[in-house]
């Protein structure tokens, strides 16, 4: 609530000279006029309270919405500036969001497990106690006003109401289909969870997590505690009264077509965050026009390479990183991205993105300046980014700047593959297993050699087949001779 303080001041009785000049002509003389002694009077100033609100943060460029995995606070918690407040999950890695101002957590308007798009208030903050109940009484008056949010688009869609009702199998929405999660590899738990199974002394082995990919959340703890869960506005606004539709006797359209009822026995799984990025963006490159180039690559000297450094903590894929991006220095238009359409750029950095397998999805850490580390700093700082990943601790530009993309199925036995482009870049590679082949040399004898064939998808607008054949040729000269990857 502002507060008023008043404070009088009373002017000297003396007379004031003001004087006022025009600078629209030069020929107006300067005036003086005699300012009369004016009565007293008040002036006021206002202190207005500070509910600041906490808003869902843009974690990556693709992300468009989040999921509160946990709040880190409760309510009525102090906070310091850049002090985390709550885990929020973005399309790639759960992130801590920190607040930027000092003050008190009022209000928690979305709740664990809740999702809210990008830019929405997801708490209060407060200067100080006084305005506690103004920021409650806020975040109830939103929460109040969600269910008519939601309840608006449902009006036009329900189906027209017929004397002769539909037959029961063809109803949409089948109570029988079960949802479920993705079951979890191992045993996760927010930071909240733990500090209330610390408080309660819960082993948090006996618990069974309830939240994405079985993460163990404070709804879990305190149901094993025995303790009741407060009930939640946002629950209650996403489950809106239905809306009666009164029959019309005007012709009524046609209902859009009811998506095919679930088989018998099957579940449904809904999509991550994670799994809904990856789709949006495998729709995204559905955009682009591309075209795929293969190349057979000798591999006997890489493999014996590959012997002599894996004692020293050197992987495949740090050499086949540092292959592609010194092929890629001395052909930059592979190395070049298009995102509107109408123009294209030469990226300065060489950024090479590393598809990875995690549990529930699909993500590209990228070894930034690959082409100026050397092979055993590579090979380092891609263990800590993939134990990152599988971790989801990412930050954003360790997974969204890649400029070429490496995709390596060869360890599980695959010979060939076709890789879907990613939108924004403009090459990724395809990588198979390195498998003995049978050759024949200019004088006609036969030998054996070890060949793996790399297939390369690449954005037609900006990359032509003669650059991508260029590539290919550098890429297998330097495989076939891999000397220059240690120097």
């Amino acid at each position: 609530m502002a507060s008023l303080f008043l404070s009088t001041t009373t002017p000297s009785p003396t007379t004031t000279s003001i004087s006022f000049s025009s600078s629209l002509s030069t020929s107006i003389s300067w005036r003086k006029f005699t300012a009369l002694p004016s009565k007293p009077r008040r002036r006021a100033f206002f202190v207005q309270a500070k509910i600041r609100e906490i808003f869902m943060p843009a974690l990556s460029s693709t992300m468009t919405e989040g999921k509160i995995v946990s709040w880190v606070k409760s309510e009525g918690d102090v906070l310091s500036k850049g002090e985390s407040v709550v885990v929020v999950e973005s399309d790639k890695a759960d992130m801590d969001v920190e607040t930027f101002y000092d003050g008190i957590l009022a209000a928690i308007v979305v709740g664990e497990g809740e999702t809210a798009p990008v830019g929405a208030p997801i708490g209060l903050l407060a200067e100080t106690e006084d305005e506690i109940a103004e920021a409650k009484a806020k975040a109830a008056k939103s929460g109040s006003s969600a269910p008519a949010a939601v309840a608006a688009p449902v009006a036009p869609t329900p189906p027209p109401i017929t004397s002769n009702p539909a037959p029961a199998i063809a109803q949409p929405a089948s109570p029988s289909a079960k949802v479920v999660s993705a079951t979890p590899g191992k045993t996760v738990a927010t930071p909240f969870a733990k500090k209330l199974a610390k408080q309660h002394k819960i082993d948090l082995g006996s618990v069974v997590g309830t939240g994405p990919f079985g993460r163990i959340t404070p709804a879990d703890v305190e149901a094993a505690a025995g303790i009741a869960p407060p009930k939640s506005n946002v629950a209650k606004a996403a489950e809106p009264a239905p809306v009666a539709v009164p029959p019309s006797k005007a012709a009524v359209p046609a209902a859009p077509a009811a998506s095919p009822p679930p088989i018998p026995g099957s579940t449904v799984v809904p999509f991550t965050t994670m799994q809904s990025a990856v789709a949006k963006n495998m729709l995204d490159s559905l955009t682009v026009p591309t075209f795929r180039v293969g190349y057979p690559v000798k591999t006997d000297a890489l493999d014996a390479l590959y012997e002599k450094v894996k004692p020293k903590g050197v992987t495949m894929t740090a050499i086949l990183a540092k292959a592609a991006a010194m092929a890629l220095a001395q052909h930059p238009v592979v190395n070049a991205s298009c995102k509107d359409g109408k123009n294209f750029a030469y990226n300065s950095n060489i950024n090479i993105a590393v598809a990875v397998a995690i549990n529930g999805g699909l993500i590209t850490p990228v070894l930034q300046d690959a082409d100026k580390l050397d092979l055993y700093l590579l090979s380092q700082k891609w263990k800590e980014l993939v134990e990152k990943a599988r971790a989801k601790q990412l930050q954003p530009h360790e997974y969204n700047s890649g400029t070429f993309t490496l995709s390596n199925l060869g360890m599980f036995g695959v010979d060939r593959f076709d890789a879907i482009l990613p939108p924004g870049q403009g090459a990724i590679m395809a990588v198979g297993a390195s498998k003995p082949t049978v050759v024949a040399d200019a004088d006609g004898f036969f030998s054996v050699k070890n060949k793996m064939l790399v297939n390369v998808t690449a954005d037609h607008r900006i990359i032509y087949g003669a650059d991508l054949a260029a590539f290919l040729q550098t890429f297998s000269k330097i495989v076939e001779n891999p000397e220059s990857l240690t120097l």
